[in-house]
């Protein structure tokens, strides 16, 4: 019966995708977590890579929210990719299905991708993104995670601030671990053979995107300088942005998650030296100190900071932006011009760090989040493009060094490769 439903979700998603659009239902969240797990993958057989626990985590109180091990997805590199390593730092999946059944704070409901309070956090730990407990066994590796011959890991995101948290909660029988946890999965991986890479790539989408750009440096050096590391963020670039209401939601949900997860001390201190800290959790005020290659992968209109950010029903309480939020095809005139904007910041916020030639960059003007870990945007025969480049030839020719690459797409709507993501 499961089986069944699972090609169910693979032709419902792939009948989609040929249109250039991925149109979901309010209340079909498993569609949506499957499809955010790739299952719709143009090869209808992914590897799946089993769940493995790490034993040595819990000795350093490196745990999940509920006190739970940690753990990752690991397939081994072989031949000439023996020594080289690809860490993906999980994404959140968002939906704004999740709220359909439950009465929770927005943060929750349209996305999750951190718990800023007591009360989102609990909920939590009931939940994959909170304790290895109820975390897949295995999941299917496709998009990015099928980078060559090399060893990839996929880094499972259990904490809820983006693996920089280090406090807990007893009242709550709360742990906020989230750096214990990079630092223990790394140890346990240096361990295992990554300590010997000449590659390596550290990526993350998401929550796991800004995770990417937080841990960067760190990453870096914990090799010898012979081995080329460098970083990618999908869908991390997430702005410090007046909402439609002339508030600043996201700065009130990162405040929440920096106090209430002892954030501060574990965010570079290059940044919190000249900055609060909740302004050191926002991208724009990090890229430029980053001292590791970075590229940036980035919808110039982000699908999550649409709907939970700048546009999100706590900001838009008369539901003016309603339809909007849901379709981008139903935006109004001065809609459009509000997220014109929305990408004009964007486009601020990455100048000084574009003028480094060893940054890269690709800002696709399409209404998407997450592109590296879905095979029909990261490479396929229709996937979205710049200058006719694939976002996974691009990161490619930047990481190998056969070019530099610096792509940023005209305004909406000149793009027609965009895989919209579209809820109905």
């Amino acid at each position: 019966m499961k089986l069944h439903w699972v090609w169910v979700a693979i032709a419902f998603v792939l009948l989609q995708a040929v249109n250039g659009v991925i149109d979901f239902n309010e209340t079909e969240l498993s569609f949506i977590e499957a499809y955010d797990y790739g299952v719709s993958e143009l090869n209808h057989n992914p590897l799946m890579v089993g769940l493995t626990l790490i034993t040595s985590a819990g000795a350093k109180g490196a745990v999940c929210l509920d006190g739970t091990l940690p753990g990752y997805h690991w397939h081994h590199g072989y031949g000439s990719g023996a020594n080289n390593w690809l860490i993906q730092l999980e994404i959140e999946v968002w939906t704004l299905g999740a709220c359909k059944n439950f009465t929770l704070p927005i943060i929750l409901c349209q996305g999750g991708g951190w718990c800023n309070n007591i009360r989102t956090c609990v909920y939590r730990k009931k939940t994959r993104r909170g304790s290895s407990t109820y975390m897949e066994k295995h999941i299917p590796f496709t998009g990015i995670l099928n980078f060559f011959n090399w060893n990839r890991v996929k880094l499972r995101y259990c904490d809820g601030a983006s693996f920089t948290g280090d406090s807990e909660n007893k009242a709550a029988q709360l742990q906020f671990r989230g750096q214990r946890i990079w630092l223990a999965a790394m140890e346990d991986l240096m361990s295992k053979g990554m300590s010997n890479a000449k590659q390596a790539l550290l990526s993350g989408c998401s929550a796991g995107g800004l995770a990417s750009i937080l841990h960067c440096d760190e990453f870096r050096n914990m090799f010898p300088t012979t081995s080329k590391v460098k970083c990618l963020s999908d869908a991390g670039l997430f702005l410090d942005a007046i909402d439609v209401s002339g508030g600043h939601t996201l700065r009130n949900i990162y405040s929440g998650v920096v106090g209430l997860q002892g954030v501060r001390h574990n965010l570079p201190r290059m940044c919190t030296v000249h900055h609060d800290p909740t302004s050191c959790f926002f991208p724009q005020n990090l890229i430029s100190n980053v001292q590791t290659p970075l590229f940036i992968l980035n919808a110039a209109y982000d699908s999550w900071q649409i709907q939970s950010s700048i546009a999100s029903p706590s900001a838009d309480p008369l539901g003016l932006w309603h339809d909007c939020r849901l379709n981008n095809a139903k935006c109004s005139a001065s809609q459009i011009r509000f997220l014109q904007g929305f990408r004009i910041q964007m486009l601020n916020a990455i100048k000084g760090f574009s003028m480094s030639r060893q940054n890269g960059l690709f800002i696709n003007s399409c209404f998407a989040h997450c592109q590296t870990e879905r095979q029909d945007t990261w490479f396929a025969g229709n996937s979205p493009r710049i200058r006719n480049k694939t976002i996974a030839t691009a990161v490619g020719d930047w990481y190998f060094d056969r070019a530099g690459v610096k792509v940023i797409d005209c305004p909406y709507p000149c793009d027609n490769s965009c895989h919209n993501l579209v809820f109905s």
